[in-house]
């Protein structure tokens, strides 16, 4: 394939030559740890390292022998999508003492091992700085003993560390997520959503308890699957608590709006008295009060299990790669680090530093100082629960405030998975702050035609995980309606629009601020929340619903590559969908192990075609049993998936066959995933607050009157944060002709997906983590972080 333009050729700058990285994982395991150790394995040998697997954790480097083995390219493949750890994962009693020290740095001497990238939780990485902090004492200590040379203290002077985050708590404060979270909350998710289908039928309490005590995985829960009622040790309820939980689900089921509640219990979830607050307490409370039918279950380890979901698999691709770039970078006096996820950012922190900040919100939580513990944990875990308090719990009319202003939600463009959290996040949370709320069906449409009503706090009780778009969604643009849906917006006062949808979202928003110098009814504040599989809307790295795409591409994928399991060799090429927007098909390959991927962004012609063929041939000999190449459906008129398919066939013959599979519109359908429907709730939730102000800034003499470009915004995630973007500014950065942003930052990791396919390529280094302190981790507009 052609290769993009970089700043810095990867191999011509940072070589491993001549150096031995070792790989392990240690504590509780997490889905998305094998992902890691392949991006380790692979980057370390594409830069000419030696790489080893340290089985069994800090036992097994204290054990040595066969429990420290090389690694070669392939003893990774077929690993990517398998939970868990493959190279086993054991607390080491013996690693805490300076005696199981000194066996460790003796047997990683015999192998000339002085870079280790430790994958796991805080524990494991305060041992691994230790264990580098005593390094040269230890050194000493074997050339005493007459177990090593003298000239080995010089040699191999220095113990490098590198670590990356293995858990499914995501209670390491530095990092937005650790690996593995998201997995879980794709099982927690899974089991919530199937109970809530068997209990539709009838009056029952049903108690969820998450097994993460730091409880991130109990709210996150509770935001994704609109929990009634959450218990969090970071949260302690206030006295008489009970009672008010009591008359919240009676109202619920009294009223007919509900039938059915769900509360979700952490581990070691107290009051504020400090006293246990179990699940069997709670059921106990509601049958005794409300004589409700209440179940629990528990789930235990399950949370733990299963296939890594296609986040959890680029994250700890990219954490893998990191890593060793860190650990090629680092000198003698380079504090241990972590590398880390800041909003859709890698960077890198000093490890005790994090580790000293964990440890901190334990002692708030010791001492009672829960607002303390909250902010500790970070901003996406603060931001998390005032989000989860502004939707679950309704204010008594008395206390609501009254605005006077109607604003109006719709769904514009093709259907995308979470586009319904973001319409219940965005009608509540202004219904919340006073306003009153009007859904539009069917889009601009249904605009034109009057398809405008009232909706309630209870009209959107359960649409946090549901599929599609319960309001209807067109693509019809609102340039030929204008008249008619100026005299609607009359009609009804629309003080305001918050608009949730892809591409055709923001040519709308275009068209309505352009149709202002004619139409004073669309001088009021207008919003956009970006909501579409393709990912192709300028301003916004992510959108709504690419998740969902993302699994659904990944999971199939998994399916298809084992129906060839036992058979002979087979290459299957798979359609994805986006346009010409290549995202799908590139972050899909690089969550399924992709050979090659084939996109608009990043023109390929017969040559480059041969080469992949023939590059998969060479592999096709020598170690893999199965390949699998992606195509974007639009990434070429003329090598289209058909053309690509008849010459992998031909070109292969006698080396292996292929199979084809146009994906289609699978990857719109289907409930949305715990990402989508998080950062739909909160996207959405802060662009409802941003017209909360603007409402406010623009109320003069009685009437709404916003005409600046900032009053007509697309709200959207950069980096790091989350920023409210003009649309009329965003017109320079956009290809219209092609439905795309002109600079799209996922094309960096393209170079990494060739490189993990054992492709020779160039690596851009420029955009890698610098070391930062992690008090300055957090960027002031992050609060709504795209890493849930």
């Amino acid at each position: 394939m052609a290769q993009p333009d970089t700043k810095k050729i990867f191999f011509e700058n940072l070589s491993g030559a001549g150096k031995a990285i070792a790989v392990l994982t240690s504590g509780g395991d997490a889905q998305g740890m094998n992902a890691a150790v392949r991006a380790v394995v692979r980057m370390g040998l594409y830069v000419g390292a030696k790489v080893y697997f340290i089985h069994e954790g800090y036992q097994g480097m204290v054990d040595g022998g066969d429990n420290i083995r090389e690694a070669t390219w392939e003893t990774v493949s077929s690993m990517l999508q398998v939970g868990g750890t493959v190279i086993g994962s054991a607390r080491c009693k013996e690693f805490r003492s300076h005696e199981g020290r000194l066996k460790a740095a003796h047997n990683l001497l015999q192998r000339g091992i002085t870079n280790l990238c430790v994958i796991g939780g805080d524990g494991s990485l305060t041992g691994a700085n230790l264990f580098r902090e005593e390094w040269s004492g230890l050194l000493t200590e074997l050339v005493e003993q007459g177990l090593i040379e003298a000239d080995s203290v010089q040699k191999y002077s220095a113990l490098h560390i590198v670590g990356m985050v293995g858990s499914i708590d995501n209670d390491f404060c530095g990092t937005d997520m650790t690996i593995g979270t998201d997995s879980a909350l794709h099982r927690i998710i899974e089991v919530v959503d199937a109970i809530m289908t068997t209990a539709q039928s009838g009056q029952t309490g049903t108690i969820i308890s998450a097994v993460c005590y730091p409880s991130y995985l109990a709210l996150v829960s509770a935001l994704a699957c609109g929990a009634d009622w959450v218990l969090i040790p970071e949260m302690p309820p206030e006295d008489g608590w009970e009672d008010k939980m009591c008359g919240k689900l009676l109202i619920f089921l009294s009223s007919g709006m509900k039938r059915l509640n769900i509360i979700i219990v952490a581990e070691g979830a107290i009051d504020r008295n400090n006293k246990a607050i179990t699940t069997d307490y709670v059921k106990d409370l509601v049958v005794r009060n409300l004589g409700f039918d209440t179940r629990v279950t528990i789930l235990g380890h399950v949370q733990r299990g299963g296939t890594p979901s296609g986040f959890d698999r680029i994250l700890a691709s990219r954490m893998g790669v990191e890593a060793v770039l860190a650990l090629l970078e680092t000198t003698a006096n380079t504090p241990a680090c972590v590398v880390s996820l800041c909003g859709n950012q890698s960077v890198r922190l000093p490890l005790m530093e994090c580790v000293q900040m964990t440890q901190e919100v334990q002692k708030a939580m010791d001492n009672k100082r829960f607002e303390d513990a909250v902010k500790l944990r970070g901003r996406s875990f603060e931001n998390n629960l005032k989000t989860y308090k502004l939707l679950a719990h309704r204010k008594p009319e008395s206390e609501l405030p009254v605005s006077n202003f109607n604003v109006a939600v719709l769904n514009v463009g093709a259907p995308a998975a979470g586009m319904n959290a973001a319409v219940r996040s965005a009608v509540r949370v202004g219904i919340s702050e006073g306003h009153k709320m009007f859904a539009v069906n069917d889009g601009f449409e249904g605009f034109y035609k009057g398809q405008i009503k009232e909706i309630k706090w209870a009209d959107v009780g359960g649409w946090t995980g549901q599929g599609g778009s319960l309001l209807g969604t067109k693509r019809t643009l609102p340039a030929k309606h204008v008249e008619k849906i100026a005299e609607q917006m009359r009609k009804h006062n629309i003080n305001a629009l918050l608009i949730v949808g892809g591409f055709e979202a923001f040519l709308s928003l275009l068209e309505l601020f352009t149709a202002r110098g004619k139409h004073d009814e669309f001088c009021v504040p207008m919003v956009m929340v970006p909501a579409t599989v393709s990912n192709n809307v300028p301003g916004s790295d992510l959108s709504v619903g690419a998740d969902t795409a993302l699994n659904a591409i990944t999971t199939t994928c998994d399916r298809i590559k084992q129906s060839a399991s036992g058979t002979k060799r087979r290459v299957f090429i798979i359609e994805t969908m986006g346009g010409y927007c290549g995202y799908l098909a590139t972050v899909g390959g690089l969550a399924s192990g992709a050979d090659a991927a084939y996109i608009y962004e990043e023109p390929f012609d017969i040559r480059d075609l041969q080469a992949n063929v023939e590059h998969l041939t060479e592999k096709m000999k020598t170690s893999i049993q199965r390949g699998l190449v992606l195509r974007n459906e639009n990434s070429n008129e003329n090598y289209t998936t058909d053309f690509i398919y008849q010459l992998y066939s031909e070109e292969g013959r006698g080396v292996f066959d292929c199979r084809k599979n146009v994906l289609g519109h699978m990857q719109q359908g289907g409930a949305p995933s715990p990402f989508d429907r998080n950062f739909g709730t909160k996207i959405s939730a802060k662009a409802m607050q941003w017209v909360t102000k603007k409402l406010v800034e623009t109320f003069r003499h009685g009437r709404v009157f916003a005409n600046s470009e900032d009053s007509c915004c697309l709200l959207g995630m950069r980096r790091r944060a989350l920023i409210f973007q003009p649309v009329v500014q965003l017109k320079d950065e956009t290809d219209f002709i092609h439905r795309i942003p002109k600079e799209q930052w996922w094309l960096k990791l393209r170079p990494l997906m060739k490189i993990l396919a054992k492709y020779k390529t160039s690596y851009d280094v420029s955009d890698s983590g610098q070391l930062e302190h992690v008090v300055h981790n957090q960027p002031k507009e992050s609060d709504a972080s795209v890493a849930m």
